[in-house]
This record gives C-alpha cells, structure tokens and sequence, in this order.
C-alpha cells in the first residue's frame, strides 16, 4: 500500500498522521511525505515516512503512484494553505485515481458541513482505522 501524506507549514498534522499509522500498520504501510515547503518534509521525515520530497513537482510526481493520499482538506483547492498549495499541485490531488483521505481544517478557508467537529487527532485515529479496511 502506497500512502502519500501531503502538508504544508510546519508538518505538524502530517507528523501526527504518520506518527499514528505507523504505530497501527507498521512496515505494512510505505508512506511517502511530501511538503510544500521543507519545514514540513522534514517534521514527517522525523515522524517515521519511508520516503520524503519537497514542493510542487514533487505533489504532481507521487500523486499520480498513490493509492492513498492524506492530508487537509486545503491540499485540494489551489491557494490554500495561505499560498502553500498551488493550482497545480490541487489539481494533481483532484486528479489523482488515489483514494483520498482529509482531515477537515477550517484555517484553509474550506468548511465541510455535515460533519462531526472534534479534535483534529480524533481525525487522525479515524485515519488509520480506514486504512486498515483496505
């Protein structure tokens, strides 16, 4: 199964994504960490990702190998993230035959209604629960 886990600013929420599903899955899971900037590869580098890489080209490369995508809700609407996700690299996300997996954030300007709030790390537990079922 190949996991790609895209973020932006500091990599927090990827760091915690990957924290978790390998704790979960272990070495069942290759993830592969893409930052929009290299603050936020190297935190999920830090996490435990199998593989890492940096900025528009390399959202566009490995969105295109996933089977899996994770992230925001913001990696898939161009601008967002304060600037971070370019045109380019939503339409790489939308794009993708992956099967995508975000986290609703309302700091991207994207509100999803008809969803439960809680905690962003309740989220992330959901995250490897769904993985787990493929």
């Amino acid at each position: 199964m190949n996991v790609l886990v895209i973020d932006g600013m500091g990599g927090g929420i990827g760091k915690s994504i990957i924290e978790h599903i390998k704790n979960e899955r272990g070495d069942a899971v290759k993830i592969t960490a893409v930052g929009t900037n290299s603050i936020a590869t190297s935190a999920m580098l830090k996490a435990g990702a199998d593989f890492g890489a940096t900025g528009e080209n390399a959202v566009v490369y490995n969105c295109a190998k996933a089977d899996f995508i994770i992230g925001v809700t913001g990696i898939a609407f161009a601008n967002s993230m304060c600037g971070e996700v370019s045109p380019a690299m939503a339409a790489a996300v939308s794009a993708s035959p992956a099967h995508k997996i975000l986290v609703p954030i309302d700091k991207c300007n994207v509100t999803v209604l008809g969803l439960v709030e809680k905690p962003v790390q309740a989220y992330i537990n959901d995250i490897a629960k769904r993985l787990a079922k493929n």
